[in-house]
């Protein structure tokens, strides 16, 4: 699969190109402003761009109104097209934002139940719709809203109906778009004799179309398997990576990876390839609760050297800061051009040495050294050794332990290092040891 062999770039469009939050109807390219920034995904190391909602919707993309036309805001499916042509032709593959548990109120199947009522042909689109109750948008009807958001209204994906929909949709971002996957929003509310459906209709349309799943808590492992899908969001590790760092608390992060990841029968992930990242356009951004600075490189360090697929948010890989509690606006915002500073240039490192290493894409997971402050796993497949080594003190450390080898080269920096006596840990530093056979 070749998501397993990837570095994603997450973009939230409606923001990346600062459309406004309403839909106004208003017809402009934005979307294009993607093209100019294609030589800096390139250059970071990403081979993949993940699209947050680009589908016709009410507001902030979540709120659907056709799944078959590109936001109004953004452009027209053609300026797509020639975005998404313009990708593949650099090599980046392409998936989309699929929010197929709930639409927005703009739906055009929705419009007709609240013009037509109990005539609609569309009622049973939907949950539990009461035409003796009533919503806070006073509709002289009652409908189920996704968490209780009236604005997203819930569909019935056991009607038949809305399913063909759904993947005639996806037919046709394929046909039209070559897309290379879709990103499952709140998959943990989906159907899984649904997602069973679509996984078997992707793959009769295109080869190692690769289906990811929003998640938040839950046994990932059972849940991969009863979701019938190749990957999912890895939030269990995301919340003790800014915890484990802020805290000098390396055994928080190893704990949470050998839980999911050791080589051992009660690791609920083993094998398991899920999406690793240190924010989103959902939580604060990492340069926001990172107390300490020097420590922020360390953290996409953990996020490229742990089992995965890692993903850069777009701004975060320059520092860029925002925090949830100003509002979602604040996490999704435009920028004029991309930046590039010592960050960014670690991380375009730590991808270049990600992609090109079969035990950073494929390998197990096994710790060999912990500390509060410093930590080395290895991460071995049948043809290569990698040790990720992390010292997040202000001070040097100098490890002592079994390397099986005298000598690797450092996948970051290129070096040669000696394990001979020991090895130094710099200050705030991080290496990729690929070991001599």
């Amino acid at each position: 699969m070749w998501a397993y062999e990837s570095v994603f770039y997450q973009i939230y469009p409606l923001g990346f190109c600062g459309a406004p939050f309403e839909n106004d109807g208003v017809a402009q390219s934005r979307i294009l402003k993607v093209k100019e920034w294609i030589p800096h995904i390139k250059k970071l190391g990403c081979n993949a761009i993940y699209f947050s909602p680009v589908f016709e919707s009410d507001t902030h993309g979540y709120n659907t109104r056709d799944y078959t036309k590109i936001d109004t805001r953004l452009g027209s499916n053609a300026d797509f097209k020639e975005v998404c042509d313009a990708l593949h032709k650099e090599g980046i593959k392409v998936v989309l934002d699929g929010v197929f548990n709930h639409v927005g109120r703009g739906f055009w199947a929705f419009q007709d139940v609240l013009k037509n009522r109990e005539s609609s042909p569309y009622v049973s689109w939907f949950n539990r719709i009461d035409f003796g109750g009533n919503s806070n948008y006073n509709d002289g009807l009652w409908y189920e809203g996704w968490e209780g958001n009236y604005d997203l209204v819930k569909l019935n994906l056991h009607n038949e109906d809305v399913i063909q929909h759904i993947f005639h949709a996806v037919e046709g971002w394929i046909n039209e778009f070559d897309i290379d996957g879709i990103r499952l929003d709140v998959a943990y509310c989906l159907d899984h004799g649904f997602l069973r459906r679509l996984r078997e209709f992707t793959d009769s349309k295109k080869a190692d179309f690769f289906l990811l799943g929003e998640v938040l808590h839950g046994e990932y492992g059972r849940m991969l398997n009863d979701m019938n899908i190749h990957s999912l969001t890895n939030y269990q590790v995301y919340k003790g990576l800014h915890s484990g760092f802020n805290s000098a608390n390396m055994f928080e992060i190893i704990h949470s990876l050998l839980r999911q990841f050791e080589d051992q029968p009660w690791a609920v992930c083993r094998g398991a390839h899920l999406l690793s990242f240190a924010d989103n356009h959902d939580v604060s951004r990492i340069a926001s609760i990172i107390n300490d600075p020097a420590c922020l490189p360390l953290v996409y360090a953990m996020v490229f050297g742990m089992p995965g697929i890692p993903c850069v948010y777009y701004g975060s890989e320059w520092g860029v800061k925002a925090d949830k509690s100003q509002g979602d606006p604040a996490l999704r915002p435009s920028f004029d051009a991309p930046e590039w500073n010592e960050l960014t240039d670690f991380i375009a490192r730590l991808a270049k040495a990600k992609v090109g290493s079969k035990a950073l894409n494929y390998g197990n997971f096994r710790s060999v050294l912990l500390q509060n402050k410093q930590c080395i796993f290895e991460r071995k497949c049948d043809s290569e050794r990698v040790l990720v080594a992390i010292n997040m003190d202000s001070a040097p450390y100098t490890a002592h332990f079994d390397a099986g080898c005298g000598q690797a080269t450092d996948l970051i920096t290129g070096e040669l290092h000696d394990f001979g006596g020991g090895s130094e840990l710099p200050p705030h530093s991080a290496a990729f040891w690929l070991m001599e056979r």
